[in-house]
């Protein structure tokens, strides 16, 4: 004699249907608060991140000192798209082909410049915390897809200048200029935005008086493309 399957229990399906509503309350929830910090920080400098409370936690002091875009040297954001980002003012946010570059250089085991944009390392070291994950991917791609709609470049660039770490415990090309060469960004040299944007990749790890000359080649060969890229019209949203 064939069982009669048995219905789901009122308690069951009240208990997935909370469930549910609580999953989408707090999807709506993260939207709507994510809108609203990209929202503050098209106008207000971002406070403090993720990344300064990890050196803080590490002992280091931290070093940041805000200072506009208009105020800071042209030969900055233009060395930090020549060393990170080629085609930052042509594209929405995502390069798809130094993404391709990147993961076949990876997959044939070559050592290869990742595919991140100045757009996505500014999300993530505004929003986020370092490190990899599916899950901060997808929220990096996220924030990246607002601040491109909300903010555009002038203010993406203006922002990444400012909280990209450019040394242990110190933050922004302003500290960073500070720090290496005695005064302010306002007037640095192309060598020296050149060495500031050479460091960027692993500010932990270099420095820009590097005594093993790295950072000094490294920042010759950048100081040397920035004419070419300014020629070609790489830098044509800065204006």
């Amino acid at each position: 004699m064939a069982r009669t399957p048995q219905r789901r229990s009122a308690p069951s399906r009240s208990r997935l249907g909370g469930l549910v509503r609580w999953v989408m309350r707090a999807i709506v929830a993260f939207v709507l608060l994510s809108l609203l910090m990209v929202g503050v920080y098209r106008f207000v400098p971002p406070p403090f991140t993720l990344t300064m409370a990890g050196d803080l936690l590490g002992g280091h002091s931290i070093h940041k000192n805000w200072m506009s875009l208009g105020t800071i040297d042209p030969d900055m954001p233009r060395a930090a798209i020549a060393a990170e980002d080629g085609n930052f003012c042509r594209h929405h946010g995502f390069d798809f082909t130094a993404i391709e570059k990147a993961m076949a250089g990876n997959e044939a085991g070559r050592r290869y410049r990742g595919g991140s944009t100045v757009s996505q390392q500014t999300a993530k070291n505004v929003f986020l915390w370092q490190g990899r994950s599916y899950v901060r991917k997808a929220l990096e791609a996220w924030f990246t897809v607002l601040i491109e709609a909300l903010w555009g470049k002038q203010r993406i660039m203006e922002v990444y200048l400012n909280v990209a770490e450019t040394g242990i415990g110190t933050y922004g090309a302003n500290a960073g200029a500070m720090r290496y060469f005695g005064h302010d960004a306002s007037r640095l040299s192309p060598g020296e935005a050149s060495r500031i944007a050479a460091i960027l990749p692993l500010p932990k790890k270099r420095d820009a008086i590097d005594p093993h000359g790295f950072v000094r080649r490294y920042g010759d060969n950048i100081a040397a493309r920035i004419p070419k890229m300014q020629r070609a019209g790489f830098y044509s949203c800065l204006r």
